[in-house]
């Protein structure tokens, strides 16, 4: 059983080398063969054959990647772009959120800068009007806001 496997191992191994070439004889025929052509005639290698885990270490070449790895990637690669894609949502509702805070300020600020009376009603749902004092406190804070929200 031993020597089977080993003589089955070297017939394995030594067809993984394996290498197409092409080349032109004497007489102008074309060739094409696995086998290594004369010394004296220059071939080309159109097909190598592929590479596989056992040799993918001795030629430096790195083996093609498995079902399974490629569908690993791919799933890497979605999961970014779905993160990408929530990271740009959450800036945009940001960027609407502070538009919103802006408008919202400016208004505030119009209205106070007309010469409207203004009526406040406090906790207990009384109403009052608005001195001039507390209007150019209320004008400075919504000032304030729009420097704020509106850059």
């Amino acid at each position: 059983m031993g020597k089977f496997l080993l003589i089955l191992l070297i017939l394995v191994s030594t067809n993984a080398f394996a290498a197409v070439s092409k080349w032109v004889d004497d007489h102008g025929r074309v060739h094409y063969s696995d086998q290594p052509p004369p010394p004296e005639v220059k071939a080309e290698t159109l097909h190598s054959a592929p590479v596989t885990e056992s040799t993918a270490g001795v030629s430096g070449v790195a083996a093609p990647k498995t079902i399974a790895e490629r569908e690993a990637d791919l799933k890497k690669a979605q999961q970014a772009k779905k993160e990408a894609a929530e990271k740009d949502a959450q800036k945009q509702a940001a960027a609407e959120a502070l538009k919103a805070s802006c408008a919202t300020a400016q208004q505030n600020l119009r209205t106070l800068q007309s010469d409207l009376r203004m009526i406040e009603v406090n906790a207990n749902g009384d109403r009052s009007y608005m001195d001039d004092t507390q209007r150019q406190q209320r004008i400075t804070k919504a000032q304030q806001d729009v420097s704020t929200y509106c850059k």
